[in-house]
């Protein structure tokens, strides 16, 4: 397995920085997450990480951008016969994604980037995710108008958004189900709305 310094010759360093910045990330959360940290742990000079990322916030910029993107395979990767399986399906795997990359969910959702405009790449990987769920709900919803399908866009967004901090911040204590098991019974709960409004 090729080091970050040897990465860098075959011009790939920027890559190499993001793979250790994220396991930083995952240990120490975002505190810890300096460009020092990043060059020392890849094996490069303390300058050498500037040369793709002007400061800590284009360094975390690009690690938030690679958490929407993953985020939203996640969510692509869900697909079921039934499109209403399917959106319950992406609240799952949303919840899911939180659960396991805590640190990487309070960085793309939490106070530490308030620009999204500021860095193009971060912006188009939000949407991106956006763009999946607004796809499942149109799907789901076939009879529904566009003000409807934003109104379950931002209250299924909301569910899951709501129940993955509580978890992720562990406020939701007593639990005896898994993230995902209470993550699909609250939203087919949800669902029994949608159901009447797809038609």
């Amino acid at each position: 397995m090729s080091t970050a310094s040897e990465r860098y010759h075959h011009g790939d360093l920027r890559s190499a920085l993001l793979c250790v910045a994220l396991d930083i990330l995952g240990e120490h959360g975002v505190p810890g997450l300096t460009l020092r940290e990043v060059a020392r742990r890849a094996g490069v000079s303390p300058m050498a990480p500037y040369r793709h990322f002007t400061d800590k916030d284009a360094l975390l910029a690009a690690v938030a951008e690679q958490g929407f993107r993953k985020l939203e395979q996640r969510l692509i990767d869900t697909p079921h016969a039934d499109p209403r399986a399917d959106l319950v399906a992406q609240c799952i795997a949303y919840v899911g994604f939180a659960c396991e990359e805590p640190a990487l969910y309070r960085l793309m959702f939490g106070p530490f980037l308030r620009r999204f405009e500021d860095h193009p790449g971060l912006k188009d990987a939000a949407l991106g995710t956006k763009a999946a769920l607004t796809r499942a709900i149109a799907a789901a919803t076939p009879g529904a108008g566009d003000p409807t399908r934003q109104d379950v866009a931002l209250a299924c967004w909301s569910l899951a958004h709501g129940l993955a901090s509580l978890l992720v911040d562990g406020r939701l204590t007593g639990a005896a189900a898994t993230p995902e098991a209470i993550a699909e019974r609250l939203t087919r709960v949800l669902s029994v709305g949608v159901d009447n409004i797809g038609g």
